[in-house]
């Protein structure tokens, strides 16, 4: 039976490659997308979900809009010099006749985990405010939720948001420790990997010969994506974030892991935003009582790349 996921998101040319990803996926029931700030703002990030659901033509799948700002602070603003003015690679696509339901998104994740016990895995590729807002309202989730898979944080390699800190976890340090910190299953899918994960030139040239209606929306977004990575990585490809994630629930042997209890820094001074795992022999206070989190170091990009372009090829 196909694993029911919730892909919790903030289109964004990654995040739509991954939702493409799972939707191409036969093991993955993908019951819902929520949306989050991040790549762009909530808003457009809930018209971008839906978009993508059209194009995917997936119009059964609900979209829940989440919070509009972090826990604590508002919102930095979005990033449109990687994702386009449109956080689509400013392709600039119609509007979706569909709207999305009429529940928040931390409601829907708690109806749908209440409803469904021990079945459904978060896939959050974003900040991780809803989920932190989810467990809020019915903290008994952490205990129904199959597992957390969640593409953020960075444990042993710097961050691309700051020096320290990776974008996702950035966006809301707040709420990232307290997913970490709930007693339940979590996976970091992190920079440790995917700034190993690397799409060369040929690989981001297939989505233009594979030629169905995902792939030919992915190839149109990313010659905004590739530029960024250019100008900044100095890379003529990309590297591959939200899709890793979606990879590790098809073939977690595609990753080398460790267990370990992370905080979050959530100070406001140069270090916000990192991730911090217990690396050493002792567990000092600030990690005690926490749970061990799964945080992928390694991986086998190659193999991870293949699958996902074999995916959207229909193999």
């Amino acid at each position: 039976m196909a694993q029911k996921i919730i892909i919790d998101t903030d289109p964004g040319v990654d995040d739509a490659m991954a939702i493409f990803f799972a939707l191409r996926s036969p093991e993955l029931d993908v019951i819902g997308l929520t949306t989050i700030f991040g790549n762009v703002h909530t808003h457009l990030a809930t018209v971008n979900a839906l978009r993508l659901l059209d194009i995917a033509g997936r119009p059964d799948i609900p979209v829940a809009h989440g919070a509009d700002d972090p826990l604590a602070v508002p919102f930095g603003g979005p990033v449109p010099f990687v994702h386009g003015d449109d956080g689509q690679g400013n392709v600039n696509l119609p509007p979706s006749p569909r709207k999305a339901v009429n529940q928040s998104a931390a409601q829907f994740i708690v109806e749908q985990v209440m409803a469904h016990p021990g079945e459904i895995t978060l896939v959050p590729v974003g900040p991780l405010t809803n989920i932190a807002l989810a467990l809020r309202l019915e903290p008994r989730i952490a205990q129904h939720t199959k597992q957390v898979v969640l593409m953020g944080g960075n444990a042993i390699v710097p961050g691309n948001a700051t020096p320290c800190a990776e974008a996702n976890i950035h966006n809301d340090p707040e709420a990232a420790d307290v997913v970490f910190g709930a007693p339940w299953d979590v996976v970091m899918v992190g920079l440790d990997v995917t700034h190993n994960v690397y799409m060369e030139a040929d690989d981001v040239a297939e989505y233009a010969r594979i030629g169905n209606p995902m792939t030919e929306h992915v190839a149109a977004i990313l010659p905004h994506y590739r530029k960024y990575f250019g100008d900044n990585y100095g890379i003529d490809g990309i590297y591959v974030h939200d899709s890793s994630a979606i990879a590790y629930l098809l073939d977690p042997t595609l990753f080398e892991t460790i267990r370990r209890p992370v905080r979050v820094d959530c100070t406001h001074d140069i270090g916000r935003g990192k991730t911090w795992p217990a690396l050493g022999e002792r567990v000092d206070a600030p990690w005690q009582n926490r749970p061990d989190v799964t945080i992928c170091t390694k991986v086998d990009s190659q193999r991870l790349v293949q699958l996902e372009l074999n995916r959207m090829r229909g193999v």
